[in-house]
């Protein structure tokens, strides 16, 4: 586990230089697990003056009309102009901030192997045709988170599917087994809440996400109660050179 943690940092550094489309399927289900509403919207992401940016290109897996394809052009020109006026410490402090958020994620991963117990299940698998360990985790009794994040990873109860060669996690299933609750107790999720990761091998050297999937009854607020699913998945992974910049198509 040691090893795939060290894998990810490593990981990470090539991943943040891939631009890609990103497809959010949200459904709100009924008491029977039937979809009473569904929508669907498709971003493209990339790399603006040194930090991510969203442009919403599809709505419902159809091209946006228009009228709506001309508002996110003049907004990405807007950003564009906006970034590329931004004094050298403007623009490091832009970045910073998106750097942060990548830093609590890397400190919630630092904190995995000391909040679960692991045990190996035994069995030989393959995944996508490479060779990977399977492993069960369970919260670890008497576990002190150091950051705020990983005080969320006691409620929960996991699987990881770990490429033998890479030790890349290759697949992750992970259950809510306690109540999980944030945001001045506004939002929670209920036990019995399941996400899933998968991730692919691209251009035989980075792992890159495929598809996160999460299955969850939430409470918001006190009183209104919902049954969500949410699929996200990601495609056309394209490398963006570090010294490239987005210009305008016009």
């Amino acid at each position: 586990m040691r090893r795939s943690v060290r894998a990810n940092d490593e990981n990470w550094n090539r991943a943040r230089s891939y631009t890609f489309l990103e497809r959010v399927e949200e459904q709100q289900l009924d008491s029977a697990g039937h979809v009473k509403s569904r929508s669907v919207k498709t971003y493209d992401v990339t790399l603006l003056e040194g930090s991510p940016y969203r442009r919403l290109v599809e709505r419902d897996d159809h091209p946006l009309p228009a009228d709506e394809q001309k508002k996110q052009q003049e907004r990405l020109q807007k950003s564009l102009a906006e970034r590329s006026k931004e004094t050298a410490a403007e623009r490091q402090r832009r970045i910073n901030e998106w750097e942060k958020r990548r830093e609590r994620d890397r400190q919630t991963m630092q904190e995995v192997s000391d909040a679960f117990d692991f045990r190996v299940t035994g069995s030989d698998e393959r995944v996508d045709g490479r060779d990977v360990v399977v492993l069960e985790a369970t919260p670890r009794p008497g576990f002190h988170p150091q950051s705020r994040s990983a005080k969320l990873l006691p409620h929960f109860r996991g699987k990881l599917w770990i490429d033998r060669q890479s030790y890349q996690w290759v697949k992750v299933e992970a259950q809510v087994i306690d109540t999980v609750t944030w945001g001045l107790f506004l939002i929670r999720l209920d036990p019995g809440a399941r996400i899933s990761l998968e991730q692919s091998l691209v251009r035989n050297e980075v792992w890159l996400p495929r598809e996160v999937l999460v299955t969850r009854s939430a409470r918001i607020g006190l009183f209104k109660r919902l049954r969500l699913r949410e699929q996200v998945t990601y495609k056309n992974y394209r490398k963006f050179q570090t010294d490239s910049r987005l210009v305008s198509p016009e």
